[in-house]
């Protein structure tokens, strides 16, 4: 795979009209892309009825210090894994870069670190992922599902959650509003 196709650190929006419903307006910020395959996490919308505090205590951790804030919808794949996108200010043995956006963790250590005050900066904790198979995105993105748009760490922790789609697709100098939901084909 070349560089020019690699979609790490980059932020997928779903196209209007994408055709699944579990995608609708997706921000998904892509931590790993290579010839196995892609993984990313939903960072577009909150899972209803939960809460870090929450999270923290089906989990056995006191909730400490640590804010009281929205868990998100990471996608549809192993929806009770845990995942949280960080600042780099913050590294366990098993965070993984994803440049430019941020750092990945999905051990307990990092919200251990939340709760005592000493965890990352800048951080947003989701459930699930989207997994995509070899060659799978890239026919995806073939067939109007998805727009690969310039990571931006400000859009993950600067912007509220369901913004983000829109303001992603401003950064990239689109209006969403004139998206169409078909292509045509020649």
């Amino acid at each position: 795979m070349s560089e020019a196709e690699y979609l790490g650190g980059r932020l997928l929006l779903a196209m209007p009209g994408m055709g699944d419903a579990r995608f609708d307006h997706a921000v998904i910020a892509m931590c790993v892309h290579d010839e196995n395959g892609a993984l990313g996490i939903g960072i577009g919308k909150v899972r209803d009825g939960l809460t870090l505090h929450g999270l923290l205590e089906d989990v056995g951790i006191d909730p400490g210090v640590a804010p009281d804030m929205p868990v998100l919808e990471g996608g549809p794949v192993e929806t009770a894994r845990g995942f949280v996108l960080h600042s780099d200010d913050w590294g366990g043995e098993e965070s993984v870069t994803v440049n430019p956006l941020c750092r990945l963790s999905a051990s307990l250590d990092i919200l251990r670190a939340i709760a005592q005050g000493r965890g990352p900066s800048r951080f947003l904790v989701a459930l699930g992922y989207a997994g995509w198979g070899a060659g799978q995105l890239e026919g995806e993105m073939r067939h109007h599902g998805w727009h690969a748009a310039r990571g931006c760490s400000d859009i993950l922790f600067g912007t509220p959650t369901g913004r983000r789609w829109i303001q992603a697709w401003k950064r990239e100098g689109i209006d969403p509003s004139h998206l169409a939901a078909q292509t045509g084909s020649a």
